[in-house]
């Protein structure tokens, strides 16, 4: 399920470190902790931690892994953080929430109109976000595209941003506290988790078969390395994969208790409908209104 892979950085020696993906990152903090510290309600400080170890797990990413000499274990613990820990930490932080309470209602509106359109809802629905990971990482790993990725660094930067993406948006589509219209129920998530876990560790078995052939295209392989990379791939995939099942069923629950304690019913037994959190207003009776986490 991981979006992670042993991708080889492309220009490495040659063009000496770069550190300027650092400053996205940086910028990316400092951006939500003053958010934070706008709202007038007041945000719960373990999502602001959860956004800044998401960040901190980009940095190490992109920064001291970045600069390690080509080896695949070394690469796939990169993208292990890239595709799958840091997305976690970034999406259980609740950004678009934190938004959505700071915002005028203008800004309110325009970020609620991609929530409410049909195409996000396909996007985001958890087995489409799944076959973006896990195939993603299989059309790097079984198919040129690792050693093209090798030789230009714009497509290897250009991988990495799909993993990231891609890592949120499964993140988000199975546990993500911030608002998903039409987000399919715990059954369907949870079939989505494990069959994404499923292709995953059956992509590093096989990575691990056929690291004599595997990626293919390369002109240097080191078949061992590359084991130990697959390894590192399997075995690093089941610990996000088990922490994503706990915010899965952390944020399932929360919202359970929440939607029975809070909502307010009419005469009739039944909660009352109240326009979303795109529109500028409150959410709906049992969606998380408030900064904390679960």
């Amino acid at each position: 399920m991981t979006v992670a892979g042993p991708l080889a950085h492309a220009g490495h020696g040659a063009a000496g470190p770069s550190w300027f993906p650092l400053f996205p990152v940086a910028l990316l903090a400092v951006c939500y902790v003053l958010a934070a510290v706008r709202d007038p309600r007041g945000w719960d400080h373990r999502r602001t931690a959860a956004w800044l170890v998401g960040c901190a797990l980009l940095a190490v990413a992109v920064g001291p892994l970045a600069q390690l000499p080509d080896n695949p274990s070394g690469h796939m613990a990169q993208h292990l953080l890239l595709g799958m820990l840091a997305p976690l930490g970034l999406v259980l932080a609740a950004p678009v929430t934190l938004l959505l309470r700071i915002a005028p209602p203008p800004m309110r509106r325009l970020v609620g109109r991609p929530l409410r359109a049909r195409p996000l809802h396909l996007l985001a629905h958890p087995f489409t976000a799944a076959l973006l990971t896990t195939g993603g990482l299989a059309l790097v790993l079984l198919t040129p595209l690792y050693a093209v990725a090798e030789r230009h660094p714009v497509l290897h930067h250009a991988v990495h941003l799909h993993y990231l993406a891609a890592g949120y948006l499964f993140a988000w589509s199975l546990a993500g506290p911030d608002p998903a219209p039409h987000r399919p129920g715990l059954a369907v998530r949870v079939g989505a988790l494990l069959a994404a876990s499923a292709g995953h560790a059956v992509l590093a078995k096989y990575l691990y078969a056929q690291a004599e052939t595997l990626p293919p295209g390369l002109t240097d392989r080191e078949p061992e390395a590359f084991r130990s990379a697959a390894q590192l791939m399997y075995y690093g995939g089941d610990l996000a994969e088990l922490l994503l099942a706990v915010a899965l069923f952390a944020t399932w629950y929360h919202r359970r208790i929440g939607s029975r304690r809070d909502a307010p019913t009419t005469v009739t037994g039944r909660a009352p409908s109240t326009p979303d959190l795109g529109t500028g207003t409150e959410a709906r009776p049992g969606r998380t209104r408030s900064g904390r986490l679960p």
